[in-house]
């Protein structure tokens, strides 16, 4: 039961988060729209915004965060402060570094990640011009990661999962106050990044206080435990951002297409990225602590039974969602980002790519609990493998998809490389015996089905063109959308209900 809660814990407060930052990009796309400048700041955005999935929420979490369980399974007070001083110190040098190397050469990654910009020299120099201000933000969002990791593993989930408003925060307002005092209004964006970086980063310190973990950082590479956080932290650099790193190239490949394709696929990727932060994210934060203080105590049925639990409640969450995604997703974009310079042609376009992602949602929600699974018992290597063919399937159908399907051919080679990842890491996970198919998952799963199809027939049946939606003002289309989302859940959750899933197939039993 506590880790429902714990994970229902920190959904609730990343769901703050996420519709901070629906509202984000309902500001976004009213004053910028898909336009070249938007394009611009969003490859500005997204190359720092990698790096901070590698240094951060990516490699470094999922490297340290069993070493830090294990110390505080078997270390005193005194050594955990120790550990999270020369760690933060380590990091904060090696970031240091990588953040000052991409601000000289910000005109060579914009160069490698959006080779298309080169036709545009205007999109291209202002790509290059954004990129200097938005690389900084590295450096304070991977100190962020590091003190949200330790606030997880001391159970602490809500304050680094409400951290992330204040991002919402800043570009809200750099958009709608800033903006009109630069010669390029997206130059406010960047820095309204560069400044919620450091507001994220300052709003944890207190809590480390409060633990008595707080303490002026220092270089310890020499500390075997801060060597062994770094050495695992090699192989998951690549390892844990498949998803990021293909979300990359998806961008690399959408520079060549006409100006708006970046522009589509981000919000429609904003759009997944709702339910996959809000639960995937949440379940992945939860489970990584658990299952790796199950390994260091050598509780392998713990271990077994906690990632049964979590795959299984990714199909009974992840499914409806995805299928919901597809349905309603002209609606809903035509709702939150319909207005102003996002006209019904934009609306149109990213529903094509918010489709494709919608395909791939359940895997994309799989793969960051299966990861988690290998990197609490410290297995770098596997992953690492998977995602290496992962990224290949990714260019493959890429070059496959893209230009007679353009832009949601792009997403759709995402969906489907996620979808080969995590189908290789479940076959190993089971061959090494560390995961089985309990007898309940074809009750579950037959139950999902059922219940995903009645909602979807009803959805189908119900509701209207997304043409017509865009005729009606915004508190009409509101209050369809919230009406048709109850209506949804209503159905769904019933037939869950009918099929015989009860209360016990939600919760952890240990």
């Amino acid at each position: 039961m506590s880790l429902f809660k714990s994970t229902f814990m920190v959904a609730a407060m990343t769901m703050i988060s996420r519709v901070l930052g629906l509202v984000r990009e309902m500001v976004f796309a009213s004053h910028f729209g898909a336009s070249a400048g938007m394009d611009a700041f969003l490859v500005a955005f997204k190359i720092p915004n990698f790096f901070r999935r590698l240094f951060a929420e990516g490699a470094f979490t999922q490297a340290f965060v069993p070493v830090l369980s294990a110390s505080k399974t078997q270390s005193k007070h005194e050594r955990m402060r120790l550990l999270i001083q020369r760690t933060m110190g380590t990091l904060a040098v090696c970031v240091l570094i990588v953040s000052l190397i991409g601000m000289l050469g910000s005109a060579l990654w914009v160069m490698i990640f959006a080779p298309g910009f080169l036709q545009n020299p205007d999109k291209y120099h202002l790509s290059v011009n954004l990129l200097r201000i938005t690389f900084p933000y590295l450096f304070f969002i991977s100190l962020t990661a590091l003190c949200g990791a330790v606030l997880n593993t001391y159970g602490k989930f809500a304050i680094a999962a409400i951290t992330p408003v204040f991002l919402n925060i800043a570009l809200i307002v750099a958009a709608l106050f800033a903006a009109p005092y630069f010669t390029h209004p997206v130059t406010a964006l960047a820095w309204g990044l560069l400044a919620a970086g450091l507001i994220q980063f300052i709003f944890q310190l207190p809590f480390l206080h409060r633990l008595g973990l707080l303490s002026w950082p220092k270089w310890g590479w020499r500390d075997s435990q801060v060597r062994r956080v770094m050495v695992l932290m090699v192989p998951v650099l690549f390892g844990a951002s498949v998803t990021q790193l293909s979300l990359l190239i998806d961008t690399l490949f959408a520079s060549f297409l006409p100006t708006g394709s970046v522009s589509w696929l981000y919000y429609s990727d904003r759009l997944i990225q709702f339910p996959l932060g809000v639960f995937g994210v949440a379940l992945s934060t939860v489970v990584l602590p658990h299952l790796s203080a199950r390994h260091a105590t050598q509780n392998q049925q713990g271990y077994q039974d906690t990632l049964d639990w979590a795959l299984r409640l990714v199909v009974l969450v992840g499914v409806p969602a995805a299928v919901g995604m597809i349905l309603i997703g002209g609606p809903l974009l035509s709702t939150l980002f319909g207005y102003g310079r996002f006209n019904s042609f934009d609306v149109a376009m990213a529903r094509e790519s918010l489709t494709a992602f919608a395909l791939g949602l359940v895997f994309f929600i799989l793969l960051k609990v299966v990861v988690a699974a290998f990197y609490a018992r410290q297995d770098m290597r596997t992953p690492v493998k998977a995602a290496l063919w992962a990224v290949g399937v990714n260019i493959l159908f890429n070059l496959i998809l893209i230009k007679p399907f353009a832009h949601a051919g792009v997403a759709m080679a995402t969906s489907i490389s996620s979808a080969f990842d995590v189908v290789v890491l479940l076959v190993v996970l089971q061959r090494c015996g560390l995961w089985r198919l309990t007898p309940a998952w074809r009750r579950i799963v037959i139950a999902v089905v059922l219940s995903s199809t009645m909602m979807a027939l009803v959805l189908g049946f119900g509701m209207a063109r997304t043409a017509t939606w865009l005729t009606w003002h915004g508190g009409e289309r509101v209050l369809h959308l919230i009406l048709w989302i109850v209506i949804a859940k209503v159905i769904y959750f019933g037939c869950l209900r009918l099929a015989g899933v009860r209360k016990r197939d939600w919760l952890y039993h240990e």
